[in-house]
């Protein structure tokens, strides 16, 4: 067991050890009196060893950053971290980001919009809570605090679809130094100008002294010194996507707008086929389904024209993108920004939105209309979807509500869908990722049933909205 170590002389202690005869204790003593920034510059800098990269851990939190920024964050695979709950805290008394992208006259409709967002959230939670006292009497067994938190807590899932992108969190999260150079390389090269700034504030911490230390009595020295001087920003897939975007434009056909339902799920065909069709899903509006039949029926040359252009921006460092990352069951799915947030804690899978547009409406919980405060939800909704077409991109995006409607696929394998179907279609859940999870299910019912019955989901209509 060894005791806690700076990130990079944990690196340098354990990749020695691999590289040597020498005990970890020996290893321990040398990496006291040698300095770690010059191994790291020739080994992992220099030579390409990455993974010393992943040896040495670092925990990092983000306080007051957008719950769009949050998210574009969280956006790694080999992540661990946490974000602040929206079920267990009252998110009205935080106010909101303003996106530095806005003049004044486009910050004044923003923040007039997000302040009637707020108001109604709060009021929606008001009725919300006052109707569920009426419909789900208290046990006798439970006590009356633990009663009024579970039902705030059932009160905020309805309340939340009026939260926006723009409302602050907080995020923490526990990292390898080759995750966290990968995540500031990405974050730099980001569209939104909040989250360039957070990727430079990050660098810039981990050459100084950490904000919060354990032991007082120990010097204090920075994080990763090293690190920061290799975090350029990764425009790879900024590039890319432009490309893919404009090839697009110019040579998809007419949609097709089939109908498919909320929640599709897609085999994939040839590799060349899934590859070209899952570049193309980012930068377009369509369903998976109607770009794999589009993309089907073209020449191999004209699949390989899809993928040329997408790695014409790649260098020697760049690896390839997510979407060369091939899955069995790939799962199309029209859900709530809420419920996205919620399943995109999920990493053993690949993920990939299309663009935050709100061109696909908003979903109303059924307890709105029990409540009586549907009128007052809809005006609210749609001022906030007026106030964003009226915005410039990428400000207005910080508008969308997290009861917006936008289109995700999610690429994964069996023991993936079986997962994600079981705990997310649990009574503990959100009832919005809960229908989401039971589809799951049902298509795996419908389309290999031999293995659909493996899963052990729970129906949307079985409840216990006592239980947290």
């Amino acid at each position: 067991m060894l005791s806690p170590m700076p990130p990079e002389k944990s690196a340098y202690a354990l990749a020695r050890y691999s590289r040597s005869a020498d005990s970890i204790v020996q290893s321990v003593e040398w990496v006291r009196t040698h300095d770690s920034r010059k191994f790291l510059e020739s080994f992992y800098f220099q030579y390409g060893h990455a993974s010393i990269a992943d040896l040495g851990h670092l925990a990092v939190c983000f306080e007051g950053i957008s719950e769009l920024a949050a998210t574009e964050l969280e956006d790694e695979q080999l992540w661990d971290g946490q974000a602040k709950s929206t079920r267990y805290q009252d998110f009205s008394k935080f106010g909101f980001i303003l996106p530095p992208e806005f003049d004044a006259t486009q910050a004044e409709l923003y923040q007039n919009t997000g302040r009637r967002l707020i108001e109604t959230y709060q009021a929606v939670h008001k009725d919300v809570f006052a109707l569920l006292t009426q419909e789900l009497p208290k046990p006798e067994a439970m006590k009356q605090d633990a009663y009024e938190r579970n039902l705030a807590a059932r009160a905020f899932d309805v309340a939340r679809y009026l939260l926006f992108f723009g409302i602050p969190t907080n995020v923490g999260q526990v990292v390898s130094i080759r995750s966290l150079e990968r995540q500031i390389r990405r974050l730099k090269a980001s569209e939104y100008a909040e989250i360039r700034g957070l990727a430079d504030e990050t660098a810039s911490a981990c050459a100084e002294e950490p904000a919060c230390v354990w032991d007082r009595q120990a010097p204090a020295e920075a994080i990763a010194p090293t690190l920061t001087k290799y975090v350029d920003a990764d425009t790879h897939r900024a590039e890319s996507q432009t490309a893919l975007r404009q090839w697009a434009e110019q040579n998809l056909p007419a949609p097709a707008a089939p109908s498919v339902p909320r929640v599709d799920l897609v085999f994939p065909r040839d590799n060349v086929t899934e590859i070209a069709a899952t570049l193309l899903y980012p930068v377009t509006d369509r369903p998976y389904r109607e770009l794999q039949e589009t993309v089907s029926a073209w020449s191999t040359a004209r699949r390989m024209e899809v993928i040329d252009t997408a790695l014409a921006s790649r260098t020697r460092r760049d690896e390839l993108l997510r979407e060369f990352r091939s899955a069995p069951y790939n799962f199309d799915i029209v859900m709530d920004v809420g419920a996205y947030r919620d399943m995109h804690r999920h990493r053993r899978c690949q993920q990939f939105r299309q663009a935050y547009s709100g061109n696909l409406g908003f979903d109303t919980p059924e307890a709105i209309a029990r409540a009586g405060v549907t009128a007052l939800y809809t005006e609210t909704m749609e001022a906030a979807f007026a106030a964003m077409r009226q915005l410039p991109a990428p400000g207005a995006h910080y508008l969308l509500p997290f009861g917006a409607l936008s289109r995700f696929l999610f690429k994964m394998d069996f023991a993936e869908v079986e997962y994600i179907s079981r705990l997310r279609s649990g009574v503990k859940g959100h009832f919005s990722y809960r229908r989401v999870a039971w589809e799951m299910k049902q298509r795996m019912d419908e389309l290999e049933p031999e293995l659909g019955r493996l899963i052990k989901a729970t129906p949307p209509e079985v409840e216990d909205p006592l239980t947290r």
